[in-house]
Formats: structure tokens, sequence, C-alpha cells
């Protein structure tokens, strides 16, 4: 067994059962495994301390381990006060030598206490999920701020922060936004969160979807997903949007779309994956049918307006594990899921470890690409490189024994010409 390194988690008694699940997820994440090697081999991140803020489970294990072997001292806390695994944590902490700062379900200070823990490492390189520890880098820790050369960002509202930052000239390192690339958004946004977000649902409720109203708020990537297999279950599937574009999308792909305040009337289950705040407002609470369930997988808890749902409400009880039962004073009943927190890690385990091989693999190239090409880089977000994307791609063909064709000689000159016509 390895020496204990620092941390702060719930409990080191609970390793043995964390490392089990580790080992369980990384026989699901081959790609990973082949950058792995790889980096034992090369030792790409040697002498880089990374401090990361990611969702604590078993992938992100397996991520850390892989940062680890490649070289690198790395510092890990959680991205999301809910998602964290507690096991996986203690076993990070006492099995692979990681330093953990993590526990499910602590408070706000705890949260941001463990992500300045994890600056106090004094890193080079940043792995955000979320854009928290950037904004604290640049606010509250500008003294930590030097050492840091590049970093990476996993989600969608993360990026966003990022962008902003970025156009204000704020941002003072380059950021790559993981989020951007094809093996990232078209596969983990869309598989990973909406099968995760429908695990999540029915472990709290134990509700039918079949022959249910399910409102997705948001026709993203993850929305797609999301009401892609909602639908799947049964469930007549209905898309709220601000986008004309995505709207017209989701009604070509077969699904009702309305505004918000219609489908409130309607919905049994609220699903919001927009990213935006107050999605879900006082106004849609009071026409909601008594024993909706509603429920975010967006990163922030703001999407659903929960101090509007508190203001209406006469009281409030847990009802079940993650589920909050508001009784409204006209004797409707309202159920919020995992306090509004992305509820596929709040009440389940997250995306599956076959989907986020590829979001991991992307995290773990593109810490190697920066650390060679940071220099060169000015301090603005960048997408990953078109051909860290497809070799991902490729690796995830191979390991899953496909193989597809590749041009001649003949087809690229053609495809690279204008003089051949009709």
């Amino acid at each position: 067994m390895a020496t204990a390194t620092l941390h702060h988690v719930k409990n080191l008694d609970l390793a043995d059962q964390g490392r089990k699940r580790i080992e369980w997820a990384n026989q699901s994440m081959p790609v990973l495994q082949t950058i792995r090697k790889e980096f034992i081999k090369h030792q790409p991140l040697k002498g880089i301390r990374v401090a990361a803020c990611l969702h604590v489970t078993t992938e992100t294990a397996n991520l850390m381990i892989a940062l680890r072997d490649g070289g690198a001292d790395v510092a890990l806390c959680a991205s999301n006060p809910l998602s964290t695994q507690d096991d996986v944590a203690a076993s990070l902490a006492r099995d692979y030598n990681i330093q953990t700062y993590a526990i499910k379900g602590e408070d706000n200070d705890s949260y941001y206490s463990h992500i300045l823990a994890a600056i106090d490492h004094k890193p080079h390189m940043t792995m955000d999920d979320g854009c928290d520890l950037v904004h604290l880098l640049h606010t509250k820790r500008q003294d930590a701020l030097e050492g840091v050369i590049a970093g990476t960002e996993e989600t969608t509202t993360g990026v966003i922060r990022l962008r902003a930052m970025a156009k204000e000239g704020v941002l003072r390192y380059p950021v790559v936004a993981v989020n951007d690339a094809l093996t990232k958004h078209l596969f983990d946004n869309r598989y990973g969160t909406g099968q995760s977000t429908i695990d999540g649902v029915i472990r709290c409720t134990n509700v039918l979807l079949a022959g249910s109203k399910f409102v997705v708020a948001g026709y993203g990537w993850c929305g797609r997903g999301l009401a892609m297999r909602a639908r799947g279950m049964g469930a007549e599937v209905i898309v709220t949007e601000i986008d004309p574009t995505k709207a017209l999308e989701a009604v070509m792909d077969g699904y009702r779309v309305m505004t918000m305040i219609e489908a409130a009337k309607q919905g049994d289950v609220f699903v919001t994956v927009t990213g935006n705040k107050s999605v879900i407002r006082q106004e849609h609470f009071e026409v909601m049918k008594t024993g909706a369930i509603i429920a975010n997988s967006g990163h922030f808890n703001v999407e659903i307006d929960i101090p509007a749902l508190e203001r209406i409400a006469s009281s409030k009880r847990a009802t079940r594990e993650f589920v909050e039962e508001y009784a409204l004073r006209d004797g409707r009943k309202i159920y919020l899921l995992g306090e509004g927190r992305l509820i596929n890690l709040a009440a389940a385990e997250g995306h599956p470890a076959s989907v986020m091989d590829m979001s991991f693999a992307n995290q773990a190239l593109s810490a190697e690409y920066l650390i060679k090409n940071h220099a060169s880089l000015e301090k603005k977000v960048y997408s990953v490189p078109r051909e860290l994307d497809k070799r991902v791609a490729r690796l995830k063909l191979d390991a899953m024994s496909i193989g597809i064709d590749r041009l001649s000689s003949e087809q690229e000159e053609y495809l690279a010409s204008w003089s051949e016509g009709t």
C-alpha cells in the first residue's frame, strides 16, 4: 500500500471499494489506457504541477493516474459539492498518492476551501470543469498566477466564462477548451448526459417515464441526448428553447416545442440543460401540476430559481434521498431533485466510463500539447487541435475493432483541386 498523501476526504476506510471501482472503470477506457502507456514511456508532464478541479469520479481518477504516470504532480478537488464519489476520493489519496480534497455533500465554505487547497499546490497547469478554479486564481489568489503556463476546461459553462474573461482581456494564460473537441461534445454531452441524467432521475424517484410528459429545457448537445433517451423510455418529450435554429431542429427531430410557461402547465418531469440561470422561475412553478418533478443537469445550480420556490412554498421536507418536497400554499406539491445540482452526478454516477474515455483522452493529450506549445500561444481560449481530436476518434475505433476506409492518392488530389468538373 502506498503512503497516504495530503488530502481531505470523507473516510480513508472507503479506499478498498474505491480502488475496485476505479479499476472497473479503467476496463472501459482503452483510449486513455493507450495514452497512459505512452505517458509512462515518454514522461511528457515531468516536473509539472497540475491543479485539477473536476468531478471526483472513477473516470476522473483514471485521468489523474494517467497524468501522474506521465510525470505530473497532481492535486485534485471537486468541481461540484454533490458530485464526489467518496470511495474514489479515498482511494486516490491512499492508494495513488494524489492530493485529493473532496467530500460529497460538502458545504459552500468547504467546497471553496478545497479549491484553494488545490491552488496552494502552486500549479503550472490548471484543469477545470466550470471555471471555478480559474476564477479564484484570477480574483482571490492572483499570487499563485505567476507560475501558471496553461490550462484546460472540460465543460460548456466553463468555456463560456473563460471566453468572457478573454474578451475582457483579463485571462492570464492560454486555455484549451476540451468541450470544443468533436470527440467530447458530440459523444460525452449527447450520449453521456442523456443516459446519466435519466439514470439520476430514476434513482431519485423510481418514477415511470413511459407515458409521462418530459420537458427538456435547452436543445444543445446535452438536450439532444436527453430528449433522445427520454423518448426511448416512452416519454412524450417537450423541448423549450431560446434559439430559433435549435428550436426548429427539435421540431424536425419530432419533438413538441413551446415556451416554458406553456410547458410548465403540461410537464410531469422537467430537466434543465441550458447553462443559463433562472430557466424555471416563479411564474412556471405557479402553473405546474401537483407532483411535478424538477431537476437540473447543467453545471451550476442556478438554472432552477430555488429561492423563488422557497418563497412561494409553505413548507418543505425530504421525502427520499436527493428529493425535496415543496408544499405550496394552494395544496400543490413540487419535487426538487438533488438540490438543483447536476442530477446525473448528485444521484447517479455520472457519464459511463466508455464515453468519458474520449473526453479524458482529450484532456490528457491537450495537457501534453500545452506543455510543448504554451510559449507560442496567446492568452485566450483555443479549441483542441484537430489532429488530436481525430487521433482520439481513431484510437476509439481501434479499441472497438472497427476499421474505416482511407482516401486514395487520386481521391486526395481530387478533393484538393478545383480544375476537375462535370
